[in-house]
């Protein structure tokens, strides 16, 4: 079968797609034919060896996470779900490997009929860390969040999700992406110098939590919390720990041990099922920035490292 491979450090160049042998699913897990898959930022970063001192990759190394597709075999002790059945899911963050023309899942779901399948091969990555951030910060209703970044893959789910929990969401982006954050329940502001003042004057009662999926502005989000154990990371922001704020990521300690600062998190794997609801009740949708066929994976990492992309990055076919 064919999967994405990165072959060594470098530009999008040294993403390939090869023949490789197909996994097959062992007990507790499924294997599907993937109808799409989700590129993430993180291996992006990885890939461009900014992350070589804190990240131990070995190569080749097999990429994707998250994916959607029709299930084609079944593991021992799996129940509720049967072949040819249509899901959204995750791999192990060990195995990975979800940007191929087969995957085997850890953790899955039925796919919402509302979602495209570009939608739902995006989903389970960003849908799993917003719960999981949002968990950690026990957003619930009459809220106030700061959502940093808010129209990438993360951060527009994020959003949804904290305004399906009853909070009011301020979400940071580009200008040219307010009106899209307002379609998503969000009050827009811009990033960079005076946020602080901007965030105090859209929210003079204060902010209860910050969900940072941006990086470069811990400091500022310390002070529009006025707490750092009120703001939760997940971008690669090594500066986090130093202003006591916790960066969440769910690697295996094997790959990031203590040198991201924090060991991983437990997955959020009740948030698929959270997904399909809110999906069934239009009140999820999963923003495609673009979906790129799978021989064009370099050139979705080479989108993905402008981080101007509005909403998630797929690969299709």
């Amino acid at each position: 079968m064919r999967a994405v491979q990165i072959t060594e450090y470098g530009p999008p160049g040294v993403v390939h797609v090869a023949e490789v042998a197909e996994p097959h699913a062992g007990p507790g897990e499924i294997r599907i034919s993937v109808r799409a898959s989700g590129l993430s930022p993180g291996e992006v970063a990885i890939r461009s060896g900014a992350l070589r001192d804190v990240v131990p990759t070995t190569f080749p190394y097999r990429t994707g996470f998250d994916a959607a597709g029709v299930v084609d075999e079944v593991g021992d002790g799996v129940t509720g779900v049967g072949i040819g059945d249509e899901v959204f899911g995750m791999t192990t963050m060990a195995a990975r490997g979800a940007n191929a023309d087969f995957a085997v899942l850890a953790a899955w779901a039925p796919k919402p009929e509302v979602w495209s399948w570009e939608e739902a091969g995006g989903a389970a990555g960003s849908v799993e860390t917003a719960t999981r951030v949002l968990d950690r910060l026990e957003v619930g209703p009459g809220h106030t969040v700061l959502v940093q970044g808010a129209a990438g893959g993360v951060g527009a789910v994020a959003v949804q999700m904290a305004v399906a929990r009853g909070a009011t969401v301020i979400g940071t982006a580009s200008a040219h992406n307010h009106d899209f954050l307002r379609s998503l329940g969000a009050e827009p502001t811009t990033y960079g110098p005076g946020l602080v003042e901007r965030v105090r004057a859209l929210a003079p009662g204060g902010v209860d939590a910050v969900f940072d999926c941006a990086g470069g502005a811990v400091a500022d989000l310390v002070a529009i919390a006025g707490d750092p154990a009120r703001v939760v990371t997940i971008a690669p922001d090594f500066t986090a720990a130093a202003h006591g704020v916790h960066m969440s990521h769910g690697a295996p300690a094997d790959e990031t041990g203590a040198a991201v600062g924090a060991h991983a998190d437990p997955l959020a794997f009740h948030s698929l099922e959270i997904a399909v609801r809110l999906a069934g009740e239009g009140r999820l949708r999963v923003p495609v920035a673009a979906a790129f066929p799978l021989a064009e994976a370099a050139a979705a990492h080479e989108l993905s490292q402008t981080r101007h992309a509005r909403g998630k990055i797929v690969l299709v076919g």
